[in-house]
């Protein structure tokens, strides 16, 4: 598989060597730089680090970190990896860790900037196998904007990465109106990628505050950007969200029916609930092939995307096994066709 980057007209063309076209749009890359910013003003862990998990999630963490604390942070160690699990190519996001919404507005760019261009640094070192998305500060919109569109125009990233809320204000409060303005106006990606529950004081145990938390988080996320009119406001936003969607994409008839029933349920969407899921698109990373085949058969194949999470320890440990009971086309579409087409890279024969 081999990629060509073409200037003059921005795309990305891919070749492909196995049958299908393998792009995974969920992995993860550190930038230490970002972190060595936010540090020299905020020392220590990020508010609310600890708030949730118990002592032996903590502990669990730490080791984690120091085992994949090597690939997370630089890029060297990822293509023996990617090769081992059948991966093209990775569609390289910020860690989540590293949403630094709570900073003051100008640390927060600095840091953003910090690890857009850590970002596309890593993939200027092979483009064949990497493509990029960038992060924002959120806490100032205007200088989100700023940020997106250098990451879009400069940096030739392909999406941003966004948190599930900002600084606990959901994602139909009207000040970010401007920002889903701008993200439609760029065509750029918008992925959706929680980072724990805000209300997670049941969730300490059992690392629950991930478990439960992080989807509990993309359902509310989704269902703000339905029932609050974001979807409607901007028809043309492409939203990628993480971990399946969440719950809400196996329990929509609910939303429905509130639609139907009340009053403040339907003020502010036009349509059933339902009907705006399949102007989203979701990752696989659901770890049940049973849940897989429902998400096919109630989102459909064109809107489905593979993702792993690499490197973390809650990532699909063997991607492509886990779609191989996929009919032949939507493995196609599903393993890469749809990615290529969500980030506007052009598959080459």
């Amino acid at each position: 598989m081999s990629t060509d980057c073409c200037s003059n007209n921005n795309v990305i063309l891919v070749n492909q060597k196995g049958k299908h076209l393998v792009v995974d749009i969920h992995c993860h890359l550190n930038v230490p730089a970002a972190d060595k910013i936010v540090q020299a003003k905020y020392p220590g862990p990020p508010p609310g680090l600890h708030e949730f998990s118990s002592e032996k999630t903590n502990e669990v963490n730490k080791a984690q970190f120091c085992t994949i604390g090597a690939t997370l942070n630089n890029i060297d160690l990822r293509l023996a990896d990617m090769d081992k699990q059948g991966i093209d190519v990775q569609v390289i996001s910020p860690n989540p860790g590293q949403y630094f919404y709570y900073t003051d507005a100008e640390t927060g760019l600095k840091a953003a900037q910090a690890i857009n261009n850590g970002i596309a640094e890593a993939i200027a070192t092979n483009p064949e196998r990497f493509v990029g998305m960038g992060t924002l500060p959120m806490q100032d919109i205007d200088r989100a904007i700023i940020e997106m569109t250098r990451c879009a125009k400069e940096l030739n990233l392909r999406g941003i990465e966004i948190n599930t809320n900002v600084n606990g204000k959901d994602l139909h409060d009207e000040e970010l109106g401007r920002f889903f303005a701008a993200a439609e106006a760029l065509g750029i990606l918008l992925f959706i990628h929680p980072l724990g529950f805000t209300h997670a004081t049941r969730m300490k145990e059992y690392y629950f505050n991930n478990l439960i938390g992080n989807p509990l988080e993309s359902t509310l996320a989704v269902g703000h950007l339905i029932f609050g009119g974001v979807l409607d406001r901007y028809p043309g936003l492409k939203i990628c969200v993480a971990h399946g969607g969440g719950y809400i994409p196996g329990y929509w008839g609910r939303m429905d029916h509130g639609w139907r029933a009340r009053a403040d349920c339907s003020e502010h969407c036009k349509e059933l609930p339902s009907s705006y899921l399949r102007k989203l698109w979701f990752d696989t990373l659901v770890f049940d092939k049973e849940q897989l085949a429902s998400l096919v058969r109630t989102h459909g194949a064109d809107r489905l995307c593979l993702g792993t999470d690499y490197p973390f320890d809650m990532a699909e440990p063997d991607p492509l096994g886990f779609h191989d009971q996929l009919d032949d086309e939507d493995k196609a579409k599903i393993l890469g066709l749809n990615a290529a087409d969500l980030l506007g890279l052009s598959v080459k024969p």
